[in-house]
């Protein structure tokens, strides 16, 4: 899916932080399917950064010790204004077909 449009992925400041105080070590993080977290002895902690799925919040949503935290919306939404990626996005699905009406 073009997220980014191809834009850098590494440009990109979005990736879960874990505050280990607040961890209650449910382990509802590790249902990751982009593999972000790594499981230790002393709970989680984000093994891949750059492979969480840009938007996505789910882990912080489900974490029962809301110790799953993410950048501020906001600074997310000024990169993709700044840097026109939603332009770039729409373009990317109207090409893909995927914003063609089908009756």
């Amino acid at each position: 899916m073009p997220w980014l449009a191809g834009y850098p992925r590494e440009k990109v400041n979005w990736h879960p932080t874990i505050d280990l105080s607040k961890c209650v070590k449910c382990g509802m993080c590790m249902n990751c399917g982009r593999q972000v977290y790594k499981w230790t002895k002393n709970g989680p902690v984000v093994e891949n950064p750059v492979s969480c799925i840009v938007g996505c919040s789910t882990c912080a949503n489900l974490c029962k010790g809301d110790a799953i935290t993410f950048p501020d919306v906001k600074e997310l939404r000024a990169l993709y204004e700044r840097e026109k990626i939603w332009a770039h996005v729409t373009k990317q699905l109207k090409e893909e077909g995927k914003l063609t009406v089908v009756d």
